[in-house]
């Protein structure tokens, strides 16, 4: 034995130092004093494993929280720091017979890859034996009375029996294995009923081979054998390729993040240091290709970046100096320079990252109702198996014993345990691509239900940034020219208003170029500032630019958004604004209501603001002067009324009604990932994707409730029929792998999903 080699136990201590924990856990947010980890499971195939291994973990004193999800194969964690280390509670999935990695290890990839790889090389070892199998069977299958003699029937069976071998050592390893891990820990699950029929199957045919003339010489089944062993393999093979798929977007957001980067030395050098060693106001350098490891501003270098998985915006984005760029998103044209600014669970990338997190994890109603009925229902099965075995045995043992194998193989609750979740994770993969982040799976039950979608104003129909609507300017002046003055001025100022003044006068067609001399802000009231034209003979111009108060025109005060423009002689213009509306707010408005959804805005913003809002995009219901309480009655009232309210805010002031809500939206980037109340985070800028969500949801809940049928129906016709033998072993094996893989290809439509239809 290799000492030099660490050995399992070895490898989980190496995560009980808590410089480790940030890599695969975080503090938690509800339970002080605690970690919430994610981590990868191996070895598990259906729900009852998953039932177990939470049933280990919550055996272990300072867990105080195990969920695990069958369909995405992942578990979260919450544990106590004083009571347990990481290596403690991943021991006892160990000792549950299957194995807990952290979500980010990097080796988690090539063990599964060469986990498929082999689940194909037994799938293609019994593929080939069972097509051999088969051809030697085919005589006996054909041949008439007198066409085939003993001799021949025997030489053939032997065949058969030799060629069935590497398929009951080698291909039907995993399912002995697990079979023999349930035993040991007195559990159950799929792959116990099936490894009984297996062998089964094959001892009765070994025996029909070696005495001719015993019980169970009239027939083998050797073709039966592995022709349902090469179904299963072939059927778990596809299924965990598309389970793969399904959660690609989740595996190719966590791994964008670089193992190392080049930071800035003091003597103007750069060495390469892992990407945990970043602290906020470190310089480092990325080369063209690679991702940006933290939050950081451009210091030196133009580039455009790849935001697509993180922000749902498909075109690459240009960075030049003084832009942002976020942590995740790649890097494609330039080298730049950048100024580290956040890191760790500070970035946006983090926070999305546990946000899917929680989402692979979390169990929607329906799936938690399909889990807990998985144990009992497998139990049922091997009742009923022997039950059958026991009815039959006193008319045809050698049949008796058939029929005890196609119960124990046709039965499958795999189908029923993976409806609910294989169809919410194929869809909340489709929102990722698209910027719509999902925090809870069972959001989806809610969000199909919806019949009333209520909107915030600002943030939400509207930008965050202004537009100019009006410009008034005292007689004998031009309004162009005006807006040049206001604009010379307002490039020094980052106020809201100061840039939309500069946009204004980018869109002019007629530019004037103005020199600015001393140029002096006053927070909240406005700037002022010498102008005068280049190579001029005039005398240059003291400017006020702000509120009314501030230059001294008060006499111009009004309730619409404006700013105002004095020189030495008093008013020179008053710029008005409103507020930018979204380019898709009127569509998604009218989306929302051919699909007979009641469409409402309240804004805590004046009434008059409200309701031009409100008219621009179509919408009927609006009300003004709404404070986060009165929004919160209103909620109130209409689930009151038994109306199912979906909320779409900003974020920043709309928590409790977002929290409040059968369904909620939380829109913008400024949103606090981490913190946020709602069950959808709308990263990219198009408020269609609130419709999009709603579509995906009805359509999601269709596929459960199709998965939900055909698995009861599979099971109602097939089990009785297995019970009275009526179903060879074969045909059980083909319907239950097919079963499962029905289930997951149903799911895996909504990945691929271009566009979201309101029903299937």
């Amino acid at each position: 034995m290799d000492q030099s080699k660490p050995d399992a136990l070895e490898t989980l201590q190496l995560l009980d130092d808590e410089q480790e924990w940030g890599a695969f856990s975080r503090v938690s947010v509800s339970q002080p004093g605690c970690w919430e980890s994610n981590v990868l499971i191996e070895g598990m195939h259906c729900a009852a494993c998953a039932l177990s291994i939470e049933d280990a973990l919550k055996t272990v004193p300072g867990v105080l929280h195990a969920e695990v999800s069958a369909g995405s194969h992942r578990a979260k964690v919450v544990w106590s720091s004083e009571r347990v280390v990481p290596s403690g509670w991943m021991q006892a999935v160990q000792r549950a017979g299957y194995r807990a990695v952290p979500a980010n290890d990097v080796f988690a990839r090539e063990r599964r890859q060469a986990q498929s790889r082999m689940a194909l090389w037994r799938m293609m070892v019994a593929g080939l034996c069972m097509m051999q199998v088969m051809m030697y069977a085919y005589p006996a299958y054909t041949a008439g009375p007198g066409d085939l003699s003993i001799e021949m029937e025997q030489l053939l069976r032997w065949a058969s029996w030799v060629l069935s071998l590497p398929v009951l050592f080698f291909s039907c390893g995993p399912f002995f294995k697990n079979a023999w891990r349930d035993v040991l820990h007195r559990s159950v699950s799929m792959d116990l009923p099936v490894a009984l029929g297996m062998l089964i199957t094959f001892a009765v045919s070994t025996a029909g081979t070696f005495e001719p003339k015993g019980m169970f010489g009239a027939e083998v089944y050797f073709d039966s054998f592995t022709m349902f062993v090469f179904f299963l393999l072939f059927g778990r093979w596809l299924e965990l390729r598309l389970r793969d798929k399904t959660a690609g977007a989740l595996e190719a957001l966590m791994n964008r993040l670089p193992d190392s980067v080049s930071r800035l030395k003091d003597d103007g050098g750069y060495e390469r240091v892992p990407v945990r060693r970043l602290r906020v106001g470190d310089v480092i350098r990325v080369l063209p290709g690679e991702s940006f490891a933290a939050d950081g501003v451009v210091l030196q270098g133009n580039t455009s970046a790849d935001e697509s998985l993180l922000t749902g915006e498909s075109r690459p984005v240009s960075r030049g100096i003084g832009d942002e760029v976020i942590s995740g998103s790649h890097n494609l044209s330039g080298l730049v320079q950048i100024r580290v600014n956040k890191v760790g669970e500070e970035t946006r990338f983090a926070q999305i990252v546990a946000l899917m997190e929680s989402a692979s994890t979390s169990k929607p109603t329906l799936a938690r109702m399909a889990d807990t009925i998985a144990k009992p229902f497998l139990i049922g099965v091997l009742i009923a198996a022997g039950l059958s075995c026991a009815y039959w045995w006193q008319i045809d043992p050698e049949k008796a014993l058939m029929v005890a194998v196609s119960v124990l193989v046709v039965t499958c609750p795999c189908a029923l345990s993976l409806a609910t979740p294989a169809a919410m994770l194929s869809a909340a993969g489709a929102l990722a691509k698209r910027g719509v982040l999902v925090r809870r799976l069972e959001a989806f039950e809610s969000l199909a239900a919806i019949d009333t979608v209520m909107f915030d104003k600002t943030g939400t129909l509207t930008r965050d940034a202004m537009v100019l609507a009006q410009i008034k300017v005292r007689q004998g002046i031009v309004e162009q020219h005006a807006l040049s003055m206001a604009a010379a001025l307002a490039q020094y100022s980052l106020h809201p208003v100061s840039k939309a003044i500069e946009s204004a006068f980018n869109l002019a067609e007629q530019h004037e170029k103005w020199v600015i001399n001393q140029v002096s802000e006053v927070p909240g009231q406005g700037i002022w500032g010498y102008i005068s034209l280049p190579e001029s003979a005039a005398p240059r111009i003291s400017l006020r630019l702000g509120s009314a108060d501030f230059c001294g025109v008060s006499e111009f005060k009004s309730e619409a958004l404006q700013v105002h423009l004095s020189d030495e002689n008093g008013w020179l213009a008053s710029f008005e604004f409103q507020e930018d509306i979204r380019i898709d707010a009127a569509e998604t408005v009218a989306a929302l209501q051919r699909e007979g959804v009641c469409v409402y805005l309240l804004s805590g913003d004046a009434s008059d603001a409200a309701n031009r809002v409100a008219a621009s995009v179509g919408i009927s219901e609006v009300r003004g002067h709404c404070s986060p309480q009165e929004k919160l009655d209103f909620l109130r009232n209409a689930q009151v009324q038994g109306r199912k309210v979906a909320v779409v805010g900003d974020g920043l002031n709309d928590g409790p009604v977002l929290a409040g809500a059968h369904a909620s939206f939380a829109f913008g980037q400024a949103v606090p990932l981490a913190q946020a109340q709602a069950d959808f985070l709308v990263s990219s800028s198009r408020l269609t994707n609130v419709v999009d969500a709603l579509m995906l949801s009805r359509r999601t809940l269709a596929v459960v409730r199709q998965n939900l049928w055909w698995a009861a129906i599979y099971n109602a016709v097939c089990v009785p029929l297995a019970v009275l033998g009526l179903l060879p072993a074969w045909l059980a094996g083909l319907g239950m792998a097919g079963s499962s893989l029905l289930v997951v290809l149903n799911a895996f439509r909504l990945s691929n999903s271009t566009e979201f239809e309101r029903n299937t």
